[in-house]
């Protein structure tokens, strides 16, 4: 049986926070953690974010240094359920996409993937450039699942938070995990909007 534990990534683009509340759920899900923190997500931290980082590394299983080759995730012996890097930076993305192992955020990265499990990164730029899309091709032909956090309105967030959630919440179901952020699109309501819709004044 795979253990109940993912490696997690923390790069630098913007959206530190994305990485910091999926280390609250999967701690709130009993599935054990296992953080790498880029520098430049640690200098994206200090200006996105009142947090330092041992509260962050609190929040974790295991931490290791971003530089550390020897750390378990970096060993595709390591089993787990995957990996996710919340957020993903595109030079991450590009590392990753090109098996570039510079860091152990895109070493774990590519052992995952060699080892044929659920990769998920957060994508966090825009526009996207065209080297940024053939990345992300890339590693989708790799096996990778590439979810920009891009928010769900017809969940009526009213706040960054519950963007935030239902967002890690769908990245969640893709590993199984049922975190209870995600305000489920039902059937009746699809339909009940679909009566809306057919019955409102037509504008030419």
């Amino acid at each position: 049986m795979t253990p109940r534990r993912l490696a997690v990534g923390i790069s630098g683009a913007s959206g530190f926070t994305y990485g910091v509340r999926l280390l609250q759920l999967l701690r709130d899900l009993d599935i054990e953690t296992h953080l790498t923190v880029s520098r430049s997500a640690l200098l994206t931290m200090t200006h996105e974010t009142d947090y330092k980082f041992a509260e962050v590394s609190a929040l974790a299983s295991f931490t290791y240094r971003c530089d550390d080759m020897a750390a378990a995730i970096s060993s595709g012996s390591f089993r787990s359920l995957g990996m996710i890097v919340a957020p993903c930076s595109m030079k991450t993305l590009a590392e990753i996409a090109n098996g570039m192992s510079s860091s152990l955020i895109s070493r774990a990265a590519d052992v995952t993937l060699k080892e044929r499990r659920p990769l998920v990164l957060l994508a966090r730029e825009t526009p996207y450039t065209l080297a940024h899309l053939r990345n992300m091709i890339a590693v989708t032909e790799m096996g990778a699942i590439v979810a920009p956090p891009v928010p769900a309105f017809y969940a009526r967030p009213v706040s960054l938070d519950q963007m935030i959630d239902h967002t890690l919440g769908r990245v969640l179901d893709l590993f199984g995990l049922e975190a209870g952020t995600v305000k489920r699109w039902r059937d009746g309501e699809a339909k009940a909007a679909l009566q809306e819709a057919a019955h409102a004044p037509h504008i030419a």
